[in-house]
């Protein structure tokens, strides 16, 4: 069963469709990136799979025994955010409040899930450090730390390499896909870099008006959809 699935989904803003009977589902090991051009709605959707936006019309259900708080959540970054005054270990460690539920302080268990995230991004050497002294590239590494002290199982990342410098947006690609491949984590990630997109996702939703297209990458790569925009896309690199 699919841990995600969108069923005729329309999201809307003050009467205007922005996403239109959209229809995709994702399975346990996909690594599905949704591309498209500014206004598309790809921002949108990731808000209404996190149930922070109601679809106009549509469902989006939750499948295979994913739970609303089991999901990781990497969001685009505020310069306020990026700036704020806590330490890593404390970033890290806030990625437990969903689990929580209605106790007043982490448990050790909290507690020791944001260490091992912690060294499971090799970023020990930074945990007393504050966030706000940090570089671009080590701030994003501490936030996937805390978005996957929130689940083992997928994590929703919006534009996650967005301002990094080109060695350090490598590294965080090759990252996120060896949380993929090796620990069979599910991962769908907002992009709009289409040629990093078909070279590590399994899957590929294109958001476009009416062209919406979903489906694996080489079949996104033979598409019309693909021809045009991927071509586009490397011409201008």
């Amino acid at each position: 069963m699919s841990f995600i699935t969108c069923e005729n989904v329309s999201f809307s803003y003050e009467n205007t469709s922005v996403i239109k009977n959209l229809n995709f589902s994702v399975n346990q090991g996909d690594y599905l990136c949704i591309v498209g051009e500014n206004g598309s709605g790809k921002s949108t959707l990731i808000k209404g799979i996190l149930g922070l936006k109601s679809p106009a019309d549509g469902k989006i259900t939750r499948g295979d025994g994913l739970k609303p708080n089991e999901t990781g959540y990497l969001p685009q970054q505020t310069p306020a955010q990026k700036d704020f005054p806590a330490s890593v270990y404390e970033v890290v460690l806030s990625g437990r409040l969903n689990s929580r539920g209605l106790k007043p302080f982490y448990s050790k268990k909290d507690k020791q899930i944001a260490i091992d995230n912690i060294k499971r991004l090799k970023i020990e050497h930074l945990l007393k450090r504050s966030y706000r002294d940090l570089s671009g590239g080590q701030q994003q590494r501490v936030l996937l730390a805390r978005a996957l002290c929130a689940s083992k199982k997928i994590l929703l990342l919006d534009e996650p390499v967005t301002g990094l410098d080109p060695i350090v947006t490598e590294d965080m690609y090759k990252l996120i896909e060896e949380l993929n491949k090796n620990e069979h984590i599910t991962v769908i990630m907002v992009s709009h870099d289409i040629k990093s997109s078909v070279r590590y996702a399994t899957h590929i939703l294109h958001l476009d008006g009416d062209r919406t297209f979903f489906g694996t990458t080489d079949e996104y790569i033979k598409s019309p959809i693909g021809k045009y925009f991927f071509s586009e896309d490397t011409q201008n690199v």
